[in-house]
């Protein structure tokens, strides 16, 4: 016989048959009528080709081969229980490989010790970062989720925000003596500055003034890089001005080794995103989220350097 004629459902019908010891109890406890569980006993019967069944006006009992389907039945019953519970298991308690991609600057200054205090706390997930600058295709290369910053594109894919970033327009010290300090944007124009490939637009920006004027301006790149960090150590090398974000160059502003530049302007600040696929986010992506975002405005709150455009 082929078990896809045979409907499952009447395993349980017969297994609570047997455990009430009788039509009349089992039909209370399956909230069904009593026509109804003898239909599904009958219907069983006739699917399996065998009686398992003597029903009398007074007792019922089982025939042998009803008792070992009974076994059988029970264990598959078990299996079955076991398995939703395993299941419930699964959607309330992180566990398995949580895959992350993240940003060469921001992977591991952020994520990496983010994802560390995640596997202390659920010791039944391991943790994978991939650190890239490029954006990372989660589907196809099986990411749980991507710590994405800045402006996001157009995607099909779910994003929660975690927290935002200033851009601070910086120098080194040794810059500034050798080739002065800009006063407005337009005079950036006429500074070396050093691009980050990455961006969209990695010449052109607009600063904001006091007053809400917004002041375009195209700079001159003398140098360009496809990555935070890399760009972070031609600036701290004096070789020009650049954009950089708040989390790079926060400590180099408290100790001078970087200086910030137009005080009065600002720049938009940018945003920090978990990009994420499906429609049902799973229980350790979303706990990974909550931690994220709690380490990352805890640390904002101890870490504000005032001292650059955006932080007004």
């Amino acid at each position: 016989m082929a078990l896809a004629n045979i409907n499952l459902n009447r395993f349980a019908v017969f297994v609570a048959l047997v455990r009430a010891g009788s039509f009349t109890a089992a039909s209370e406890q399956l909230g069904m009528t009593k026509a109804m569980v003898s239909q599904h006993i009958a219907k069983l019967e006739e699917e399996l080709g065998v009686t398992l069944l003597v029903r009398s006006t007074r007792r019922m009992s089982l025939t042998e081969a009803g008792e070992r389907f009974h076994e059988d039945c029970v264990r598959v019953m078990a299996d079955a229980e076991a398995a939703v519970s395993r299941l419930d298991e699964r959607r309330d308690t992180p566990m398995g490989v949580l895959r992350v991609a993240a940003a060469g600057d921001h992977g591991p200054a952020i994520v990496a010790p983010a994802l560390a205090a995640f596997a202390s706390l659920h010791p039944q997930v391991s943790v994978e970062l991939v650190v890239s600058d490029e954006i990372a295709d989660l589907i196809a290369e099986r990411f749980d989720l991507s710590i994405r910053i800045g402006w996001l594109r157009d995607s099909s894919l779910r994003a929660a925000r975690l927290s935002t970033f200033r851009q601070c327009l910086v120098a080194s010290p040794a810059y500034v003596a050798r080739r002065g300090a800009p006063s407005v944007p337009d005079e950036l124009a006429a500074h070396d500055w050093v691009s980050l490939s990455v961006l969209s637009s990695p010449t052109r920006w607009t600063f904001t003034d006091g007053a809400g004027v917004e002041h375009t301006v195209r700079t001159r790149p003398v140098a360009s890089a496809n990555s935070t960090l890399a760009a972070h150590a031609f600036v701290v090398a004096g070789l020009g001005i650049s954009v950089l974000p708040d989390y790079v160059v926060d400590a180099d502003l408290a100790t001078g080794r970087l200086v910030p530049l137009l005080d009065g302007y600002r720049l938009p600040d940018g945003g920090v995103h978990a990009v994420y696929p499906g429609k049902q986010t799973s229980v350790k992506v979303r706990a990974f989220i909550d931690l994220l975002r709690e380490r990352m405005s805890r640390g904002r709150k101890a870490i504000r350097t005032p001292d650059c455009p955006g932080a007004g």
